[in-house]
């Protein structure tokens, strides 16, 4: 399984906004960029040459980095994204919201989808009562996901349930006191709350 590894508080610097990789510590004066408000490396500080492609590729890179998806799997993306009837920058990110890991962080199961990503991974998720460890896995409408069995009595998973208040969106169906969610819709663009102008995407993408 192929996945970035660095530090990922570098990724927020280098977008120069919070991206919320790190769970918890992205609301606190811990993090970074509050500190640091300024891409990473020598020249962070120095004066960038704005430009339609730096525009394009940036967001491209944002939302990238914010469902954890390296360069490979997120063309391959766009390319589905882009077969399919609709609009594509607005395909492409409904496909980004249903992947399974991202429906787990969304659900508040996880504190950050690189967590959420390590619960399906290891096997704690179940979809349709079937283990399913894939991260990419599309889920549909009406699908029900659920933390397995002892997994719903493990200490990171009850402490993420007692403390993390994020809302769940509208097109899922959350029940805490059962770790389990139903995908209730396929998830509109005005539900999703990703600071992403995806057709600047499809823009650099198009080229």
């Amino acid at each position: 399984m192929a996945r970035y590894t660095g530090p990922v508080c570098r990724l927020c610097r280098r977008e120069r906004m919070k991206l919320f990789l790190k769970g918890a510590k992205c609301d606190t004066m811990k993090c970074p960029i509050e500190q640091r408000p300024y891409p990473p490396g020598i020249h962070g500080r120095g004066r960038v040459r704005e430009s339609e492609y730096l525009l394009q590729l940036r967001e491209k890179q944002k939302a990238r980095r914010v469902y954890g998806l390296l360069e490979k799997q997120f063309r391959t993306l766009y390319e589905e994204a882009n077969r399919q009837k609709g609009i594509t920058g607005e395909n492409l990110l409904r496909m980004l919201e249903l992947r399974l890991d991202n429906v787990v962080f969304r659900s508040n199961f996880a504190a950050s989808r690189n967590q959420a990503r390590q619960f399906v991974r290891h096997g704690h998720v179940s979809v349709n009562g079937r283990r399913v460890t894939i991260p990419s896995y599309q889920v549909r409408k009406g699908d029900v996901v659920e933390m397995r069995g002892k997994s719903k009595s493990m200490i990171v998973l009850r402490h993420n349930l007692d403390t993390i208040d994020r809302a769940v969106p509208q097109w899922l169906d959350a029940e805490p006191a059962d770790a389990k969610a139903t995908v209730r819709d396929e998830p509109l663009r005005e539900q999703i709350d990703v600071p992403v102008r995806e057709q600047l995407i499809v823009e650099l993408y198009s080229k």
